[in-house]
């Protein structure tokens, strides 16, 4: 019954009811994305695979609490685990810069071939996308997103202002958003 209530509404039910269940389907819902995305960011499938269970249990224990005002839910856990890859790479003293890696390159066990359809669909509108960013931009998101890049470090490494690099992933951001919606994508 639970499956079939919108995403913020199985949030509220683990949050203030403990609801195991909810938490289930949030979790059959958004494993194979973030462990995509995790392993995607850290190219370590040990990594990616703690980033799954540390979102989780950050959600039941009440410790990521989620503003449906601020965005969708399933940006707001790839917020989420975006930092939780972050922070273990430096618990692991991993300085080296995470390089990207290809979605089509990706395996995650157990993918059906609807899920492989839909990410590479997913993936070529993001790519298509980007690409239309101005190069600037295009740099930032790839070093901020897809790297691990602090907005610091992409100050630092292209000897560009703290302020300009935040106004520039502002702006390419809602450049994405609205190029995804005009394809479509980014629905929940």
């Amino acid at each position: 019954m639970s499956q079939q209530l919108p995403d913020i509404d199985l949030y509220q039910k683990v949050v203030h009811e403990q609801d195991a269940q909810a938490l289930r389907h949030l979790y059959q819902k958004y494993e194979k994305l973030i462990y995509s995305f995790s392993y995607k960011m850290t190219q370590d499938q040990e990594v990616a695979e703690e980033a799954i269970q540390e979102v989780f249990l950050k959600l039941w224990k009440k410790h990521a609490p989620y503003d449906e005002s601020k965005g969708k839910f399933s940006s707001w856990l790839l917020t989420m685990t975006r930092n939780t890859c972050l922070d273990a790479l430096r618990k692991r003293n991993r300085h080296e810069t995470v390089e990207y890696i290809e979605k089509d390159t990706l395996r995650v066990t157990e993918e059906t071939p609807a899920d492989i359809l839909e990410w590479k669909e997913k993936g070529s509108a993001i790519q298509e996308c980007i690409s239309a960013l101005k190069d600037e931009q295009q740099n930032i998101v790839q070093l901020f997103y897809f790297h691990g890049y602090t907005q610091q470090a992409i100050s630092k490494e292209t000897d560009t202002p703290l302020g300009t690099i935040k106004g520039r992933i502002r702006l390419a951001l809602k450049h994405l958003k609205a190029c995804l919606k005009g394809k479509g994508g980014d629905e929940e």
